[in-house]
């Protein structure tokens, strides 16, 4: 499967840098055709303001691109289960199944909190329920009825379905044992916590593992976030983080790209030079690479130790 690439926005403006990439849209629709035009399939849509905020943006860059899918960031909690799937399911069919739903986890507010006690497995737990509901929603032929630990739903019905019905792209991530349980079930991208190699072989190892339960170990899809470092941007801890020309951090993707991660999601490349470096050669180099050693080195144990040598060497 070849490799795709996730521009995941910072905060880049001009004049003001705390400014989100999404702040002004006329701007923004510039540098998304940019985004689509480069090589990358995705974009994400996480901006601070918030849930609904973020479903507008989603449908705003979805109505200014024809082929890139937008990774709408969610979260359980925020809108009733029912609601949040009519909306999801019209803007993913109004943009042709291009929309894939990012789910975080968040804490629970203080009204829940009131009621019972607020922690790690409980946080999880309703992302869970909701997961489920929001997928029988989208599958449903007929209203039905649910009585669960954090949502009842009475006639929950969704008239209008979206282009893959209950199976829209859901994206998740975490390390602990809850995460993962849950991640297992329902995700069709993990998304992978930054580290070394072996850490992170080690936690996609884990992943599998919790999606073999539910038979979906042969069903997951890895992505990394990744940061491009330049010389006026800071320090990221969620990415892992690669400097230097081009050729350099294409060849220092290699080796995870051996571990049999689908996707990089870049981080720090928000100036439209930045994007169309990363595109024009970061991303081009990258599949080129893969290409060449792919066609070398056809089997998986080889190609990992041979890019693992070569970037050793590099270094």
């Amino acid at each position: 499967m070849p490799i795709e690439f996730t521009h995941v926005p910072g905060k880049t403006h001009p004049a003001d840098s705390t400014v989100p990439f999404f702040y002004d849209f006329a701007e923004t629709a510039t540098k998304l055709s940019l985004v689509e035009d480069i090589g990358f399939q995705k974009i994400v849509v996480d901006d601070p303001a918030g849930l609904l905020t973020n479903m507008d943006i989603a449908a705003q860059a979805l109505s200014r691109t024809s082929s890139l899918e937008v990774v709408l960031a969610h979260w359980a909690g925020v809108i009733e289960p029912t609601v949040a799937a009519r909306q999801l399911a019209a803007l993913d069919a109004e943009s042709g199944g291009r929309l894939s739903l990012r789910m975080l986890s968040e804490p629970l507010s203080d009204d829940d909190a009131e009621a019972r006690p607020v922690g790690h497995t409980v946080v999880w737990q309703r992302i869970d329920e909701y997961l489920v509901l929001l997928k029988r929603l989208w599958s449903n032929d007929r209203p039905f009825d649910h009585e669960g630990a954090f949502y009842s739903v009475r006639a929950g019905y969704v008239p209008r379905k979206g282009p893959h019905g209950a199976d829209m792209t859901i994206r998740m991530g975490g390390q602990s044992g809850t995460a993962l349980r849950v991640a297992g079930r329902h995700a069709d991208v993990f998304e992978l916590t930054p580290g070394s190699l072996d850490e992170i072989r080690q936690l996609m190892e884990r992943v599998r593992s919790a999606a073999a339960e539910h038979g979906r170990a042969g069903k997951l899809r890895f992505a990394l976030p990744v940061r491009i470092r330049s010389e006026d941007n800071a320090a990221c801890q969620k990415a892992v983080e690669i400097a230097g020309p081009p050729a350099q951090v294409a060849l220092a993707l290699l080796p995870y790209a051996a571990l049999g991660i689908h996707e990089f999601m870049i981080v720090g490349v928000d100036r439209p030079r930045e994007i169309a470096t990363a595109g024009r050669e970061v991303i081009a180099l990258l599949r080129n690479s893969l290409a060449r050693r792919e066609a070398d080195a056809p089997q998986p144990e080889a190609f990992a130790s041979r890019v693992v040598r070569e970037t050793r060497a590099a270094g």
